[in-house]
């Protein structure tokens, strides 16, 4: 099988990464494996896709470390590939990242991937639909019974409406963005400041004003699904808790917050199930959920990390699950000649 792992950029990716993870297990179990950046794709004159692409030169590694410093360093294998002989391009950039100097390379891994899945290349997450998930308002689609109220406006007095209808508390961030990046939670105690908060998140676009959850002091739960379905191998749940660190209300890792094993219960499995036929739909192959209580707070569909948190707290690697899913899909466009709709095979 020969895989192509797109990210935004080849130098700056690092060892915990979930791609480098996935990509080595791969490799580790006799795969071909390209890692591509944002700005390594041609479009040629032979109407195929091309990548400056790097890969390794052992035949197994013990550690993500080594395994990223040799495609990092002077030893790795350099190469022009044909990205349309690939069997599988997997597309691990985060949009969000490359947001302003970089914003061209936001949307290369959808545009040369859309050209590269007309010769039968499994491009996942489809890029079709990841187009259409650019930006929050892609979870405004999913069904309301699992997503907080919500209104999304540049408008500073339907926000403002919205926060007296929602008691004077609720959590404003950027339609835009990742990471717990411009998030604050609105009280009582800052409403007074509320124009200089809404002017702040508001400078890059338009501003989601949300129903704060107060299970969220909790911290919350990353679930991943695979091919529509929680992602459980050997028994064991792909999932992870995330816990906030003092007054701060995001939970992201580097926003402070710690990490501990998760119980999945039946709400996390409701959620799961009230989501998957959208996401089935849209050839989503692997998605984290953040849920916090019986609602989703977030629908990562952009590189979704933690497969190795919810590795270290499971004790069990979720990356097999992952690549002997790749396995059988490349299976099946062999048994159709490579002719089979992507979007389709992306969760079958």
């Amino acid at each position: 099988m020969r895989i192509g792992f797109m990210v935004n950029d080849v130098s700056t990716e690092h060892a915990g990464y979930t791609t480098v993870r996935m990509a080595m297990t791969a490799h580790n179990r006799g795969h071909q494996i390209w890692f591509i950046g944002a700005g390594d794709f041609d479009y040629d004159i032979d109407d195929q896709v091309h990548a400056r692409a790097w890969s390794v030169t052992k035949k197994k590694y013990s550690s993500t470390k080594n395994f990223l410093n040799e495609i990092q360093g002077t030893k790795a294998v350099k190469k022009r590939i044909v990205v349309d002989d690939l069997d599988v391009l997997m597309l691990r950039n985060d949009p969000s990242n490359d947001t302003g100097t970089r914003s061209w390379a936001q949307m290369a891994g959808i545009i040369f991937g859309r050209a590269a899945m007309r010769n039968g290349v499994i491009v996942l997450n489809d890029p079709n639909a990841l187009s259409r998930a650019m930006n929050k308002m892609y979870f405004q689609m999913f069904p309301e019974e699992v997503r907080p109220r919500t209104i999304i406006s540049r408008d500073r007095n339907e926000i403002r409406r919205f926060i007296r209808d929602e008691g004077g508390t609720a959590v404003l961030k950027p339609l835009q963005g990742s990471g717990g990046s411009g998030v604050f939670l609105i009280s009582k105690d800052n409403f007074y400041n509320i124009n200089q908060i809404v002017e702040s998140v508001s400078r890059d676009g338009y501003v989601i004003a949300q129903e704060y959850l107060p299970k969220a002091a909790e911290g919350d739960t990353r679930m991943f699904l695979l091919n529509g379905m929680p992602l459980r191998h050997k028994g064991k749940y792909a999932a992870f808790c995330r816990v906030r660190a003092g007054d701060d209300i995001r939970s992201n890792i580097h926003a402070g917050g710690s990490l501990k094993r998760a119980e999945i219960t039946e709400q996390h499995l409701r959620v799961a199930e009230i989501v998957r036929p959208k996401l089935v739909q849209d050839g989503m192959f692997l998605v984290g959920l953040d849920i916090v209580g019986d609602k989703l707070m977030e629908i990562n569909v952009f590189s979704p990390g933690g497969l190795g948190s919810a590795q270290k707290f499971e004790k069990v690697n979720f990356n097999d699950a992952v690549i002997d899913s790749l396995e059988r899909k490349v299976k099946y466009m062999e048994y159709y000649r490579r002719n089979f709709d992507n979007i389709e095979m992306s969760t079958l």
